[in-house]
């Protein structure tokens, strides 16, 4: 019988289909799909890219930066999406100071292990075959399919490429029976990886349509994703070569970018957030209460502002546990959070009107009174002491003060048993009629509650009730893209390049949605400031200190701290005192780190992957 090439495809259900092998044979067994079973029809092309999608290197909500997490069809070294339930306050933000959490002074960088060829493979399939059926699905339909494909190869070699530079470039299905050194193929330089990644963007702009399905492609999707792209290029050029350790992988080009390239990656940047112009707008529904709005924007279907966003369900056994992780036990079903937003994070707004001109506490008459007059985009990112959530109130108290006299930070500097409060282990303690701790907080030593005095609002669903708020039951969708980070990359690429007009504008739009005061000028440090507080706790700041390399300054030997609340008996007062959090952990960034290794399996099955990143 005459020899076939069949695609065998293992059958996921709950992820679609994936291609493992491609081989010949020369019976075609009942349970091997052909490639025409595939491609020949949209449910079958739906299907095989559901994994696509699925394995993504979309750092959502249970993204987790850890090589031992999840599992993929496309990484082979545990996938990047956790399969534990309580992945959610195991996150970035935990390890670089926007919150702390279980991290134990958590040093970036170790590696994570992403190595997505199995699904570039499948996306080179994809792109091979579907020419070929242009009878069935027309030929707009393949241009518009061979788009998507190329964002998605895109996006997964952005994934490697920020992580370890030059990695190979394979555009075609390699055969898994072509003798080994073809296989063994060398790594590309980064800067030939970056032109990649916005060379098949551009494919993407090009061949997909205006519009598609949530939760897919299309044309704009991909000029998003190259404004980021592009704009952490840039940065790798301008920025790489004055903060990087030495190696043969640098002087080789395979971890670096020259400087001379930096203009052009930020005018590549700035275009591609420009082709978005009037087609998304930021979400301002209800201008009349900037607090509601901006917390609105996350939960809100339809948003004007969401370019791609990843969907969650509950009957596919996709649903995540945000709503469960990021708040105390007292106002969820079944789970509690373990990771609280640092008050470093709350100053990026401007200090906090704590203490008095001559330095002793300010007091307040009630917990909640510390929100007045603070930016509507921080309350709605923020639940401060004295918020409410579910009809529930934030009632973090760390100690009583019998009394209080003395300056705020004499009293930080007192060894704790030094200081005259009183603290308990748990809620029920009393200090004459007086609860001393609150329910939500702080840390008891019991169930973990607030080591900082904060909790994380953004995303949380407030329309839930209690009793539904339990592990794996959340489905309000993931944006991984939003207009608001593209009119930020417009802004940092436009600094970059001197034209300060347009970056000032488009920071300012930004402002007056979140209620902010608008400003009258604009340099970079303010651009970089306005993107920490718009996209906090959203997985991008990590990946922004890697870029800028300052990561090895801002988490030099860093501990974090919180506001913690007191209450003043003989006053019937409150204070808040600036104080280390509560495990006052240390973070740590080696400069080797701006750059992960090369997974060491892959290095055993393919030494022409060396030389690995310097310091490895």
């Amino acid at each position: 019988m005459k020899s076939i090439h069949k695609l065998i495809i293992a059958i996921s259900l709950t992820a679609g289909v994936s291609i493992t092998s491609c081989q010949k044979l020369n019976v075609p067994p009942k349970n091997i799909f052909t490639s025409d079973v595939i491609f020949n029809s949209q449910a079958g092309i739906q299907s095989f890219l559901a994994t696509l999608y699925q394995d993504l290197p979309i750092e959502d909500f249970k993204y987790l930066p850890s090589s031992a997490d999840g599992s993929g069809s496309g990484g082979g070294y545990g996938f990047l999406h956790g399969g534990n339930d309580w992945t959610e306050f195991f996150n970035e933000a935990g390890a670089i100071g926007e919150e702390v959490g279980p991290w134990s002074g958590f040093n970036i960088g170790g590696g994570f292990g992403f190595w997505p060829y199995g699904d570039i493979r499948n996306v080179n399939i994809m792109i091979a075959e579907l020419p070929k059926h242009t009878t069935q699905l027309t030929q707009t339909g393949v241009d518009a399919l061979l788009g998507e494909a190329h964002f998605l190869r895109a996006y997964y070699y952005f994934g490697m490429a920020k992580r370890y530079g030059g990695v190979p470039i394979i555009t075609v299905p390699q055969d898994p029976g072509a003798p080994l050194a073809t296989l063994q193929v060398h790594r590309d330089k980064e800067q030939a990886v970056w032109d990649f990644i916005g060379a098949e963007l551009d494919l993407g702009y090009k061949m997909m349509p205006a519009t598609s399905d949530a939760g897919r492609a299309n044309k704009y999707v991909a000029a998003a994703l190259k404004s980021r792209a592009m704009l952490y290029a840039a940065c790798v050029a301008k920025y790489g070569s004055a903060n990087f350790v030495d190696g043969e992988a640098r002087s080789s080009g395979f971890a670096g970018i020259p400087a001379s390239a930096a203009t052009g990656y930020f005018q590549a940047a700035y275009d591609a957030a420009k082709l978005l112009d009037g087609v998304y707008s930021l979400y301002n529904a209800t201008p009349g209460d900037k607090v509601q709005n901006y917390v609105d924007l996350f939960l809100k279907p339809g948003s004007p502002e969401n370019i791609f966003i990843k969907q969650y369900s509950k009957a596919n056994n996709t649903a995540h546990s945000w709503d469960a992780t990021m708040s105390p036990r007292y106002f969820t079903a079944d789970a509690l959070s373990r990771s609280y937003p640092t008050l470093d994070l709350v100053q990026l707004w401007g200090n906090l009107q704590v203490t008095n001109s001559d330095g002793t506490p300010k007091r307040f008459d009630n917990r909640a009174d510390i929100q007045q007059g603070l930016e509507p985009r921080l309350l709605a990112t923020i639940y401060f002491p004295g918020a409410t959530l579910r009809g529930l109130t934030f009632d973090m108290q760390r100690g009583i003060y019998p009394s209080f006299s003395g300056t705020a930070a004499a009293e930080v500097a007192k060894q704790p048993n030094s200081r005259s409060y009183i603290l308990s282990g748990d809620t029920k303690t009393l200090y004459q009629g007086k609860q001393v701790i609150g329910f939500t907080g702080p840390w008891t030593g019991g169930d973990e509650l607030t080591r900082t005095g904060f909790y994380v609002r953004k995303y949380v669903d407030y329309n839930r009730v209690q009793a539904t708020v339990g592990l794996n039951s959340s489905v309000q969708p993931w944006i991984d893209l939003r207009y608001a980070e593209v009119l930020l990359n417009r802004a940092e690429a436009a600094v970059e390049l001197g034209n300060t007009g347009d970056a000032l504008a488009d920071i300012n739009l930004i402002r007056d949605r979140a209620g902010a005061t608008l400003y009258g000028s604009i340099d970079l440090t303010k651009v970089r400031n306005e993107r920490r507080m718009e996209l906090a706790f959203e997985n991008q700041y990590y990946w922004d200190i890697k870029r800028w390399r300052t990561a090895d300054q801002v988490l030099d030997k860093a501990h974090f701290k919180g506001l913690m609340p007191y209450y003043v008996f003989d006053e019937n007062k409150y204070i808040f005192l600036a104080e280390p959090e509560l495990f006052n952990r240390e973070y740590t960034f080696s400069k080797q780190s701006y750059y992960e290794p090369i997974p060491g399996g892959e290095i055993s099955k393919n030494p022409n992957l060396l030389p690995n990143n310097p310091g490895y």
